[in-house]
């Protein structure tokens, strides 16, 4: 008995494991190298904010006030005169950590409640299914304002906004794929030597969702960076001073015609962040694919 417990072990298993091409077929795909490029790039820029010798990013100076591109101040400088290449270096961490945080709170939330709906079913699944898509009926935009404007302006709470609101996506998505898995030979060999749900459900059928969560949480996090410049652009996420790409943005629309450069640097970062994930979340979803094995 316990060896057709370690056999149905191992096959649950391996969906994650048994995948020796995974990494060459990542590294073969040109769009995600192109993602993963520009993502590392955009990690590099926030983890060495504060390490390169860079101008004071709250430092105001009326000396510089909305200069245009030179040698001195590359991007520009802004309405209080700070260097915009510093801010974009610092806004780009709080861009990256609010995608961060807002995929961990999205799946520490959303996985336990997908995981029980998929794999008991009745009752449970029904409540859990309605409340998702009561959730889902309201546009995503929309749930995360409201959810921002409860908890008020700040970054913390924008991104507790957007991981709340991205909740019932990743329910539905665990859902779906606990109710396939859990109709696996392996599950049901499991079953059969006397496993219990416990075990079922976390050493056996949990394994093999993993790769769409990870597929999903990458392709989230491009999604989480617009949410953020956009919750930041009404004022209900990074407050200034601090800088973050979006609220860059809300002080640019100000300045249009007098300081245009103010808008295109930090419009086009997020543009490139969002392209980075999108990329990489799109090879990632084709390397991970089990019928590419």
């Amino acid at each position: 008995m316990a060896s057709l417990d370690s056999i149905a072990s191992a096959g649950a298993t391996s969906g994650v494991k048994a995948r020796p091409g995974v990494l060459s077929r990542l590294l073969r795909n040109k769009s995600a190298l192109i993602g993963g490029s520009i993502v590392l790039l955009f990690v590099l820029m926030a983890v060495l904010a504060p390490v390169l010798p860079l101008a004071d990013p709250f430092k105001s100076n009326f000396l510089a006030i909305r200069k245009p591109p030179s040698e001195l101040y590359w991007f520009g400088t802004d309405e209080l005169g700070r260097d915009q290449v510093t801010r974009l270096f610092f806004g780009a961490r709080a861009s990256l950590l609010a995608g961060i945080v807002s995929v961990l709170i999205a799946v520490v939330i959303g996985l336990p409640f997908g995981l029980l709906a998929g794999w008991y079913g009745g009752w449970v699944d029904i409540v859990i299914s309605r409340v998702t898509e009561a959730l889902l009926a309201c546009p995503f935009l929309i749930l995360a304002i409201a959810f921002a404007a409860v908890l008020g302006p700040s970054l913390t709470n924008a991104m507790i906004a957007i991981g709340l609101s991205a909740v019932p996506i990743f329910i539905r998505l665990i859902r779906g794929q606990v109710m396939s898995v859990k109709a696996e030979d392996f599950v049901e060999g499991a079953r059969a030597v006397g496993a219990r749900d416990l075990r079922l459900m976390f050493r056996h059928v949990l394994p093999n969702t993993l790769s769409p969560i990870v597929v999903q949480s990458t392709l989230f996090m491009a999604q989480a960076i617009i949410l953020e410049a956009a919750l930041s652009f009404l004022g209900l996420g990074q407050q200034p001073p601090a800088p973050s790409w979006g609220q860059m943005l809300n002080v640019a629309k100000n300045f249009m015609e007098q300081a245009p450069w103010m808008s295109v640097a930090p419009g086009v970062c997020i543009f490139l962040a969002v392209l980075g994930f999108n990329l990489l979340g799109d090879g990632l979803r084709d390397a991970l694919d089990p019928k590419e094995n």
